[in-house]
């Protein structure tokens, strides 16, 4: 390929947009920020965890911060029955294992969700033990 206008080939492609975040994957985050806040605040462990999780989900943080910025006005509506319940901390729990690491504190706020969700300690442990060994 021969450059006429004197721009390389890098630097054009240093000017395209970031990719665009699945918008499945957008709408799971957003219910994590609004679980995050279902108690009135967003911990400082919450937060980095979320901005880790939107970071491997391509999610701007310009878009982060909006989202953080209104979490309480976010509605939520806890699945009334447990397959659903389930389903959602799942969901969750992928989310957060996306770079192949669950750590202290994507840990704290999966274990804190779940509590939301009304799973005890040793109903989160049997799910997290079952996705470890279909992982």
């Amino acid at each position: 390929m021969q450059v006429t206008d004197g721009l390389s080939f890098l630097s054009i492609f240093s000017q395209l947009p970031e990719p665009m975040p699945n918008p499945v994957k957008l709408e799971h985050f957003r219910n994590l920020v609004a679980l995050s806040a279902a108690d009135g605040k967003i911990a400082e462990v919450e937060r980095s965890t979320l901005l880790r999780i939107a970071s491997n989900q391509n999610i701007p943080i310009e878009r982060v911060n909006v989202m953080l910025s209104k979490a309480n006005e976010y509605a939520y509506l806890i699945p009334q029955n447990a397959k659903d319940r389930e389903a959602q901390l799942e969901e969750m729990i992928s989310l957060a294992l996306v770079d192949g690491v669950l750590d202290e504190g994507e840990f704290a706020l999966i274990t804190m969700v779940a509590e939301k969700l009304q799973f005890t300690r040793e109903e989160l442990q049997v799910i997290l033990d079952q996705r470890v060994t279909r992982a």
